[in-house]
């Protein structure tokens, strides 16, 4: 078996590339070839990625949540299998798959070479996502957040960038789900395939494999006021304390293989943490689409 391992040779300060004769050690243990090759930048991953599905039969890769979705969008559905050793600030996929943080644990859930079929999302009929497709209220945080910031915060740095992007406006939304309409004004709206959001277990009930989305709409009236912020920021404090299965009045939840969301054109959705399209969006969970080595019984 070959698998090939693409990185970022600047990744958390250029500490993997330390480590590189290590993971292509590791990764003999379970593999007969192994190719070890930098990335330059979220097009050059996915090309790569993309390349490396046709000729390899697994990918390793290492990064955070957005680097995860840039392989997505890269091997979109075809047959390879993944694996995934984390080094972001936050690592929600790597969270919601068992798979360990440190680089250690991560390896060893490959080499123990438990792979798995888990669900991911198609966005619009060509674009993938992993775990979240998010607009509204400091969804621009995780791309927004400067990298000095992140390395010397870690993910209290999102707080800090969150607090600046705070004075967030409503926007009509029309949620079709599994042919269900409803029709609101939202400060936030999440279509969740995962378990975790900026760390918090948002939707921990859920399961990677059972081919279903949540929607969770956080309400807000269209005329806002300092009163209705302050609810509004309850609302969201709510959600990530407590998680969507946790009732509130203010907090929508849905359920759904597939999802229709009708909102203004200029709204911005982000997918995976990572700038996506804008307005419109169809999302579809694809079950089982990805084989991924992941942590067992996790």
């Amino acid at each position: 078996m070959k698998c090939l391992f693409l990185y970022n040779p600047n990744s958390g300060k250029g500490k993997l590339l330390k480590k590189l004769p290590y993971v292509e050690h590791r990764l003999k243990e379970r593999f007969e070839e192994v190719v070890c090759r930098a990335t330059k930048s979220a097009e050059d991953l996915e090309k790569q990625a993309r390349e490396g599905a046709e000729r390899f039969d697994a990918v390793i890769f290492s990064g955070g949540d957005g680097t995860f979705h840039h392989v997505l969008e890269g091997i979109g559905e075809r047959e390879v299998t993944l694996g995934y050793l984390p080094s972001g600030t936050v690592n929600d996929a790597a969270r919601s798959l068992g798979i360990p943080k440190g680089l250690k644990g991560a390896l060893n859930v490959i080499v123990k070479g438990n792979a798995e079929r888990v669900d991911c999302m198609r966005i619009n009929g060509s674009h993938y996502a992993v775990y979240i497709a998010a607009a509204g209220a400091f969804t621009r945080v995780t791309y927004d957040t400067p990298q000095a910031e992140k390395r010397l915060l870690g993910k209290a740095a999102y707080a800090v960038e969150g607090l600046k992007q705070s004075d967030f406006q409503p926007f009509p939304v029309t949620v079709c789900c599994d042919g269900e309409k409803t029709e609101t004004s939202a400060a936030l709206v999440f279509v969740l395939n995962g378990k975790f959001v900026a760390g918090f277990p948002v939707n921990d009930e859920a399961s990677l494999k059972d081919g279903m989305l949540e929607v969770v709409i956080i309400r807000q009236a269209k005329r806002t006021n300092f009163a209705r912020k302050i609810k509004t920021m309850c609302a969201l404090a709510h959600l990530f304390l407590f998680g969507c299965k946790v009732r509130k009045k203010d907090v929508l939840l849905l359920r759904g293989r597939r999802v229709e969301i009708e909102t203004e054109e200029g709204v911005l959705w982000d997918f995976d943490g990572e700038k996506g399209t804008r307005g419109r969006v169809e999302i579809e969970a694809l079950p089982q689409r990805m084989k991924m080595f992941v942590g067992k019984n996790k």
